[in-house]
């Protein structure tokens, strides 16, 4: 899947990060322990950190508990000089040289990272880096081509960027009713429940009793109305709701413990039902399901209408 990935440059990601910072994201990804990675300080440079890799390190250790070793690892010295012998120059060294051994942080690492590093370029540059790898995992599940296959469609396309987007637009747009995601799949079913959510034009229900500061972070950047129903519990507090509406304005929540699934409900138009709660996600197998059935639609609704007016 790399080896694709390198082989097109990266299309979607690249070519806009090529424009946007002069620079080719190819360069700063690593194999690592059979892992695609990258550097904090490579990081601290796209995000434009002005502190460097201290921005990084400050950001995670105040939110430790979301980068477990799987999402984030630091090199051991042999590690970091084989990588520093395979590459011509040591680029993670712009911040004043290494003082200690870097951090690698996994495709879900930097995932999670776009969550909470606070630059101007922070959230420009996540969605760009991610998009590409969403776009690529879709273009491959959707159609169930061969890797060979793949690589030389989009080569065909190598010389118009818009045919490209056309072709990654297209199928992106082909969604798929009833997914099934496994323990550790924590990026596949992030990326999943952000692209359901990001559909939202007017109003997004959420129903998520062990909703927490992680469904905060995703709906700050949805600007959109949204109303959590949620039960009562230490994990979202009424002071971390009232510092969340202070700053964004979109948010209502109804603690109420009548629902035990979870759903979102996009502009009363799409409704899905989550067999996880977002804070949750990956942990343990689950589904997401798109509900089609008019008379489950309307059951729900009348059920949400009760709760909301009481």
């Amino acid at each position: 899947m790399f080896d694709i990935i390198k082989s097109i440059n990266l299309k979607m990601g690249v070519l806009y990060l090529e424009e946007l910072l002069n620079i080719k994201i190819e360069n700063y990804i690593y194999e690592i322990r059979g892992k695609q990675v990258m550097l904090d300080s490579d990081l601290a440079k796209l995000y434009q950190c002005k502190n460097g890799t201290k921005t990084i390190n400050l950001a995670v250790k105040r939110h430790i508990n979301r980068f477990p070793e799987r999402f984030m690892f630091q090199l051991t010295l042999k590690e970091y000089n084989n990588l520093k012998f395979q590459t011509e120059t040591s680029s993670w060294n712009s911040y004043g040289g290494v003082r200690k051994l870097p951090y690698a942080f996994p495709e879900q690492g930097v995932a999670m990272l776009a969550t909470i590093i606070k630059t101007s370029r922070a959230e420009e540059v996540s969605i760009a880096i991610m998009d590409a790898f969403v776009a690529m995992r879709h273009y491959i599940n959707t159609n169930d081509f061969r890797i060979l296959n793949i690589e030389s469609k989009l080569l065909e396309h190598d010389k118009s960027i818009k045919k490209i987007e056309k072709v990654f637009t297209n199928f992106n747009q082909k969604e798929v009713n009833n997914e099934i995601y496994f323990a550790g799949e924590e990026y596949d079913a992030y990326s999943r429940i952000i692209n359901i959510l990001e559909k939202a034009q007017k109003e997004l229900i959420i129903i998520d009793s062990y909703a927490d500061h992680t469904l905060l972070d995703i709906i700050k950047r949805l600007k959109v109305k949204t109303i959590l129903i949620t039960k009562s519990n230490n994990l979202l507090t009424t002071q971390d709701i009232n510092k969340y509406n202070k700053q964004y304005h979109n948010l209502k929540v109804i603690f109420n413990n009548t629902f035990h699934d979870r759903y979102f409900i996009i502009d009363n138009i799409d409704f899905y039902h989550c067999g996880a709660s977002i804070n949750r996600i990956g942990n343990k197998t689950f589904s997401i399901n798109k509900i089609n059935d008019n008379e489950i639609i309307n059951l729900l609704l009348n059920k949400i209408k009760e709760v909301y007016y009481e």
